[in-house]
């Protein structure tokens, strides 16, 4: 098993024992959606860490949609708990990169692959993809792109 496998799994018996539900519910979900990636495929395989991380940041980011969508349609209180859902997810993330940081790696992602127009839009969001590492969503780093290359 990968280590945040581990962690996750560790962590949640912890949050059972402490009878904390949110955090219970939160990572059982969390490890559902790993198992199922894990036997997604013809073959099961164990997830590495990076898969388990990417697997966590697109459940993150449910809850964040989820729970704009619940207080755009006035449901305050399951929006409340989407969101602490999605706090409990956070604490296994990598710290998302500020504004500028993102301008920072982009611009050198750029200037290291040699792109200039919006014509190499596809190859230069491989390469800041590459650069970022998961530590920033891929719209704000397509966004970043798109204004350093004037698209």
């Amino acid at each position: 098993m990968s280590t945040l496998k581990d962690r996750l799994t560790t962590d949640m018996r912890n949050a059972l024992k402490a009878r904390d539900e949110l955090t219970t519910s939160t990572l059982r979900l969390a490890l559902a959606a790993v198992g199922t990636a894990e036997v997604a495929g013809k073959v099961k395989r164990e997830l590495s860490d990076d898969e388990v991380l990417a697997v966590l940041t697109k459940e993150a980011k449910k809850r964040r949609e989820s729970a704009v969508a619940f207080a755009d349609a006035g449901r305050t209180e399951q929006a409340a708990k989407e969101t602490a859902e999605g706090e409990v997810l956070e604490r296994y993330l990598p710290k998302q990169l500020g504004d500028a940081e993102l301008a920072d790696l982009v611009s050198q992602a750029l200037a290291e692959g040699g792109f200039t127009g919006k014509a190499q839009m596809g190859p230069a969001m491989k390469s800041a993809q590459a650069a970022v590492a998961g530590r920033a969503e891929g719209g704000r780093v397509a966004a970043e792109v798109r204004r350093q290359l004037g698209a």
